[in-house]
């Protein structure tokens, strides 16, 4: 009877370990990777997972910048050209998520994006560039547009205030540098990107929107409301994603680090 039992335990224990997830950190417009860095989420992600490193992309290929061992639960970071169109970044996202899938082939993916950088991963994933897609964690990102996009391209047209700063503190050189990008982040209508991208059909995986605000009531932040942080607002993920709120202004802030790893605990005991 022993000689059964100790293999039956062994099966019993094995089941419940959880499985490996691989998880890539996703910045924003005007922004970098160091963002993720510098608000201190990537030092309470050290606690339970391990730094892969810093991936950029360019004319000979995908290349990792701090190189680090990457073990069970390993986090990249990836270095976007933030005032770019947003589908010529989601190619440059695209391509650093097959360098991450060619070294974890057997690890589910793991996308968390902070403003215009939901909407890049959301273009990878209805590209079907995402291999073993688990989740999608978006914040703060204008998944219907924000206003401030048609602001900042009335803004863009002014060459004579070249001191002047609208768009997220944008000066006006940079302004006109990323008209492509507020033409993406316009609302969605027949032949834009998001009209196109939110009527896509969407891969089968957990979403959650993290909405600035403190409720349903009282959400959004000086660049997006809140109803367009919500993806349940994306006409092809209505009732798909859980919502979060956290009360603070559009950019990354420590506390987002919490909520983050709590929404990843939760995915990663799937």
């Amino acid at each position: 009877m022993r000689h059964h039992i100790i293999p039956l335990l062994f099966l019993l224990f094995a089941s419940v370990n959880v499985s490996a997830d691989v998880l890539v950190l996703v910045h924003g417009y005007l922004s970098g990777a160091q963002t993720w860095d510098e608000n201190g989420i990537t030092h309470a992600l050290d606690s339970q997972w391990q730094r892969g490193g810093v991936l950029v992309n360019g004319p000979y290929g995908v290349r990792k910048l701090q190189p680090a061992v990457a073990s069970d639960n390993t986090y990249y970071i990836v270095d976007l050209p933030s005032e770019a169109p947003l589908m010529l970044q989601a190619s440059h996202l695209e391509a650093m998520l097959a360098y991450v899938h060619e070294r974890h082939p057997d690890e589910p993916l793991v996308l968390a994006a902070h403003s215009a950088g939901g909407i890049v991963a959301r273009i990878a994933l209805v590209h079907n560039k995402v291999a073993d897609p688990k989740a999608l964690i978006t914040i703060a990102a204008p998944h219907v547009g924000t206003p401030k996009a048609m602001q900042a391209l009335d803004a863009s047209r002014v060459a004579s205030i070249p001191f002047a700063s609208f768009f997220g503190g944008a000066p006006v050189n940079t302004l006109k540098r990323s008209r492509g990008l507020y033409i993406d982040l316009l609302p969605p209508t027949h032949g834009n990107l998001l009209g196109w991208l939110n009527g896509q059909p969407h891969p089968d995986i957990d979403y959650v929107s993290i909405i600035r605000g403190s409720d349903t009531h009282n959400s959004g932040d000086e660049l997006v409301p809140g109803y367009s942080q919500d993806m349940n607002n994306v006409i092809s993920l209505r009732g798909k994603s859980e919502t979060q709120y956290t009360p603070t202004g559009h950019q990354l802030e420590y506390r987002d680090a919490a909520i983050l790893m709590s929404v990843l605990d939760r995915l990663t005991m799937d």
